[in-house]
Formats: structure tokens, C-alpha cells, sequence
């Protein structure tokens, strides 16, 4: 993260920055959540990175720091039926766009993981490749975004327990396959997707 901050203090000095994140793109099941987060440099927080190369105690820990210490944050989705009728990507944008309209403080600029920026979002914006690991608050935001929905999704386990959402979080894994094999698919699961749709036409 330290190779983008004199590129960060050249061009946004002084002004609010949020960074945009997502979660959820590659499962099967459930809504794909984003979150927006505007960093205060008076509240440092250390050890912020791409949350899928944190452990899960460390990404539980920071994302109640980060709720703390940010000067703002908001956590929006877009549900498993606006996945399926405008797909992962268009649906994955709308939750960005979501988040960062949903801000307390409204962001001057915005930092958008990935190399796509939602439209019509309210301030200018740039997208950042692999920025969950090279600028602080879209890492923060890609924690705050991976903690809510796999907390959704363990939650969802209970209701739906014999496909195993607790242990593979939607993702595709033999298990998850073999599941949706043995039982059919649920009312959470992506029909758009090629596993749950094949599954439906078998």
C-alpha cells in the first residue's frame, strides 16, 4: 500500500477519498455486498489489506476498528434477483454504487477496486487494479464488505444446512456442487449462474 500514497497526497490532497469494494462475485448463492469507506488520518489503522489475504480473526478485529475510527463508511448489496436479471458485474457496480451514495459524508473523490467505476456515482471516481492491496481505505472497505456477507452466509447455513454455506461461503467447491446435486438448489442461490442453472435444466 505505501507505493500509492505519494500518488494519493499528489492528487487528492486535502479532499475526502472513499474506496469502493465488493464481495461476492465468484459464489453461487447469495447477494454480492459492497462497502465505502472514508479513512481518517487522524485515526490510523494498521495492518489494512486485501481482506482475502488476512485470517478471519484479523479481518473480524479490523472490521470493528474500522466502523470505529472511520469518518464514514457504508455497507450496501444487491440482491441474488438483481444478480440474476442484470448479471454479477452490472449488479457488483449497482452495490459500489450503492455504497458510496449511502455515505454520511459524501466523498469528493473515489477510489473503485478493479478496473471499472460504477455510473452516475456522485463524485468523480478512478478505478485502482488490485487497489484492496495498494490503497488503505479500499482495503478497508473490501474488509468491511467480506466480513458482512460472510457473516450473511453463515447465518443463511442454518436455514439451508444441508448444502454447507458455513464452510465454503457459496463458492463453487465439490461439496457445494455435490450438494446442490443431491438436493436441488435454494431459494438463495444465483440462477444465472452456470452450475445452479445446468442444475435446474437437469
Amino acid at each position: 500500500m505505501a507505493d500509492l500514497e505519494p500518488f494519493v497526497s499528489l492528487l487528492y490532497d486535502g479532499h475526502l477519498i472513499a474506496g469502493a469494494d465488493e464481495a461476492g462475485r465468484g459464489p453461487l448463492a447469495g447477494d454480492v455486498v459492497a462497502a465505502a469507506v472514508i479513512l481518517d488520518p487522524a485515526r490510523p489503522i494498521t495492518g489494512l489489506n486485501d481482506s482475502k489475504k488476512l485470517s478471519e480473526k484479523k479481518r473480524e478485529a479490523l472490521f470493528t476498528e474500522i466502523q470505529d475510527k472511520a469518518l464514514a463508511y457504508s455497507i450496501a448489496r444487491a440482491s441474488v434477483a438483481e444478480i440474476d436479471q442484470i448479471n454479477i458485474l452490472h449488479a457488483s457496480m449497482l452495490a459500489m454504487h450503492r455504497a458510496i451514495a449511502s455515505l454520511s459524508t459524501q466523498a469528493e473523490h473515489a477510489l473503485i477496486d478493479g478496473n471499472r467505476i460504477p455510473s452516475q456515482l456522485p463524485c468523480p471516481a478512478e478505478a485502482v487494479v488490485k487497489g484492496d492491496a495498494r490503497h488503505p481505505a479500499i482495503a478497508a472497505a473490501s474488509i468491511l464488505a467480506k466480513v458482512t456477507r460472510d457473516r450473511e452466509i453463515v447465518a443463511l447455513d442454518e436455514k439451508y444446512p444441508q448444502y454447507g454455506f458455513a464452510k465454503h461461503k457459496g463458492y463453487p467447491t465439490a461439496v457445494h456442487l455435490a450438494a446442490i446435486k443431491e438436493h436441488g438448489v435454494c431459494a438463495i442461490h444465483r440462477t444465472s449462474f452456470g452450475p445452479v442453472k445446468r442444475a435446474l435444466e437437469g
